[in-house]
């Protein structure tokens, strides 16, 4: 099994094709599985790297709280044991503010961003405030499996495999531990330290971070905001072709 092995944590990665690397980070409770459409597509021309982030599919979870700024390390150090100098970032929802987060502190490592479906702050608006605390609570209380199901309806039921497998990967508290990290990220006062292209995209149905998109491409300097036809947050899941056609498009210009 793939793994490289940091300085308190395993990350699970898979590589396929040649050429220059795309390094592709999956959503909060998902896993390296999310992208199977894009591997498909982008291995044919370029270096893929899929993998599990910290707490996620077969990457491991150390003890205690989780420190949101290990998620960009994690990263960078997945691309130092690979022996990758410079990358290509895609990231959907929590992977896609995980790349951003690279793009900021190690803006020499970063080629390029593709920002899915992407969030910068959880404490952009008070409705954002409101419902990270809503949110914390709740899970806490809520049956692990009630917490699956929620999740599955809001962002796809046609999904519902890959979300519960995702899912499946982790305890309930595992997932409460990472969770929490994950809503402690936060870019909302760095956008402008981006120094990569950056494409933005986003799902034509998606209310989760439909509120950031406008200010996450207006304060990264030159960025390209399009939008995915007919797609929700999963967006590379919902409509792939779209997608990747965005994607491919954007690579050509680097």
């Amino acid at each position: 099994m793939p793994i490289v092995e940091l300085a308190d944590v395993q990350l699970y990665y898979e590589e396929y094709g040649q050429g220059d690397v795309i390094v592709f980070t999956h959503g909060n409770s998902l896993f390296h599985g999310q992208w199977q459409p894009q591997v498909d597509e982008f291995a044919k021309t370029h270096r893929v790297i899929v993998w599990d982030v910290r707490g996620h599919g077969k990457s491991t979870l150390p003890p205690g709280e989780v420190d949101p700024e290990s998620f960009s390390r994690d990263l960078i150090g997945l691309l130092d044991a690979l022996e990758i100098k410079t990358a290509v970032l895609c990231g959907l929802s929590m992977g896609g503010h995980i790349s951003l987060q690279a793009a900021v502190r190690y803006p020499e490592r970063v080629r390029a961003l593709v920002l899915i479906g992407t969030p910068f702050s959880n404490n952009y608006h008070w409705y954002d405030k409101y419902l990270v605390a809503t949110n914390l609570w709740s899970v806490r209380l809520l049956p692990y499996k009630t917490t699956v199901w929620l999740t599955t309806y809001a962002v796809n039921p046609q999904h519902r495999d890959i979300v519960e497998q995702g899912f499946g990967f982790m305890t309930h508290e595992q997932f409460l531990r990472q969770w929490a990290g994950n809503l402690r990220l936060e870019t909302k006062h760095d956008l402008h330290k981006v120094q990569c292209p950056t494409l933005i995209l986003h799902g034509e149905k998606d209310a989760l971070v439909a509120r950031q998109q406008k200010a996450l491409a207006e304060g990264i300097a030159g960025a390209q905001l399009r939008t995915i036809p007919g797609a929700g947050h999963l967006t590379n899941l919902d409509n792939p072709q779209a997608v990747n056609e965005y994607i491919r498009a954007f690579l050509r210009q680097l």
